[in-house]
């Protein structure tokens, strides 16, 4: 069976469906372990699974074909599931080139149109721009983040168990409590792995509770890995010579962004192994201090019928008063922050915010074909769980330009932003009371890319014509 490792805030639901779907379920954590009637090995993964630092969605690293087994697992959740591959794989190898140093670091070119972020302290040498290396990515990033992933100039076969270091002198470099005298220490030269030369084993926290065998199997797929990258590097092209050039990637890295309708059927899957309130993962998705509420109102026996938009805002935001990001996230994976905007009113049993935004002069409204000028204000009104929300431009005198009635996923009202991805079919009313589905070619191109599925595309339509039908009749 493939061998998963998950952790995060959708670690119960998705341990569900994985186990559902025969995988092997490996290094469960405390949690994970109480909750379920399995046996959890400790031991090696071929596919990681991890949540991403905006709580949003997932990361996934591993073998090709594991992590393409376990994307079988997460389309299926749920119509607003979107995966994106990462051309900037955990563990990839590029020779790169200095574009410019900032604070800290150095961003580096990986690709022509693709950066990493380079810290000064994860390189032995002075770095400058126009200088070229060969980097390793060590963190990656989701693609609708604006972080770029992390590079270092140290090479690593990384594992579950343990991660080998080239360029170290010691058989092993590191323990879970960083202690030479540490039991796995002694345990290595037990195990008599063959590891390359210049290169040291350093054990993480989940050794500690793993069996001889499972040691000894986690260092022997890491020599191999190691000696696959060594053979790699030793063959490539000197990076003076090729940078920006991709030297190898002993790992596929992938993205999983949840919708709304996503997490509630995550909460489904949560709610057939423990107790679990209405919009679990949709409150735990929006902070760290709404996460740790969740849990508390769990363990209290809490339940709800519906999602509590009223309380979660009452206690977490937005309110009026607050200021919200707009986040249009795109089909391809990328997010455009539309500016930002003072919320107006809040409807608690509608489970709507009103959001008043200040524009700019230059350029028109898209399809609405009026001058964008200076004094000019858009009000929108953003509803929890609808498939479209309506923005209305007027100018500094009160005249109505427009309403733009934008079609996306299910808007999702957190604490600081608004999200959800934008499927670029809309509708507009003009100043004159014409209304007109527009960019329906925009979304099908989104379809034959592969970014929207069949089904979620049909969807996008089928509110586009409610909509227009709506308001025409006003």
């Amino acid at each position: 069976m493939t061998r998963v490792r998950v952790r995060g805030i959708y670690s119960t639901a998705l341990t569900r469906r994985l186990l559902d779907a025969s995988f092997d379920v490996v290094d469960a954590s405390p949690p994970i372990r109480e909750r379920f009637d399995a046996d959890f090995a400790t031991g090696e993964y071929d596919a990681d699974v991890w949540m991403t630092p905006d709580r949003q969605g997932v990361g996934v690293s591993g073998r090709e074909d594991a992590v393409d087994e376990v994307l079988d697992v997460l389309e299926g959740i749920g119509v607003d599931t979107f995966v994106w591959r990462d051309r900037a794989a955990r563990g990839a190898v590029f020779n790169a080139v200095v574009e410019r140093t900032v604070r800290g670091g150095a961003v580096v070119a990986l690709s022509s149109d693709h950066e990493g972020y380079l810290p000064f302290d994860a390189t032995d040498e002075h770095v400058e721009e126009g200088d070229h290396l060969r980097v390793q990515v060590r963190e990656p990033n989701p693609w609708w983040a604006d972080d770029r992933p992390v590079v270092d100039t140290q090479l690593r076969a990384v594992g579950g168990l343990a991660s080998l270091e080239r360029g170290v002198d010691a058989l092993v470099a590191g323990t879970p409590n960083g202690s030479r005298d540490h039991e796995l220490a002694r345990t290595t030269e037990l195990l008599s792995p063959d590891v390359p030369d210049r290169w040291g084993v350093r054990w993480h926290y989940a050794a500690d509770g793993a069996s001889m065998d499972a040691l000894g199997d986690a260092l022997d797929e890491l020599v191999s890995l190691a000696e696959r990258l060594r053979e790699a590097t030793a063959d490539a092209p000197a990076p003076e010579d090729s940078a920006p050039h991709r030297v190898t990637a002993p790992e596929r890295t992938v993205w999983a962004w949840f919708g709304r309708e996503s997490r509630f059927a995550l909460d489904a899957a949560r709610r057939e192994v423990t107790e679990t309130m209405d919009g679990h993962h949709r409150i735990k998705a929006g902070s760290e201090a709404a996460s740790g509420a969740v849990d508390f109102a769990e363990a209290l026996g809490a339940s709800t019928d519906g999602f509590p938009f009223g309380a979660v805002t009452d206690q977490f935001g937005p309110t009026a008063g607050d200021l919200v990001a707009i986040q249009h996230g795109k089909p391809d994976g990328r997010v455009i922050t539309l500016g930002r905007g003072d919320v107006t009113d809040r409807d608690r049993e509608a489970g709507r915010v009103t959001v008043r935004r200040e524009m700019t002069a230059g350029g028109v409204y898209d399809e609405l074909g009026v001058d964008r000028e200076a004094g000019d204000v858009a009000t929108t009104r953003f509803t929890e769980g609808n498939w479209w929300y309506p923005t209305v431009y007027e100018s500094e005198d009160g005249e109505v330009k427009g309403t733009y009635l934008n079609v996306s996923t299910p808007v999702e009202v957190f604490p600081d932003a608004v999200r959800y991805v934008d499927l670029h079919v809309d509708v507009v009313k003009h100043a004159d009371g014409r209304v007109e589905v527009v960019d329906e070619d925009e979304l099908r191109a989104t379809v034959d890319a592969g970014h929207v599925s069949e089904e979620l595309a049909e969807q996008a339509l089928s509110v586009a014509e409610r909509v227009r039908a709506a308001v025409s009749d006003d």
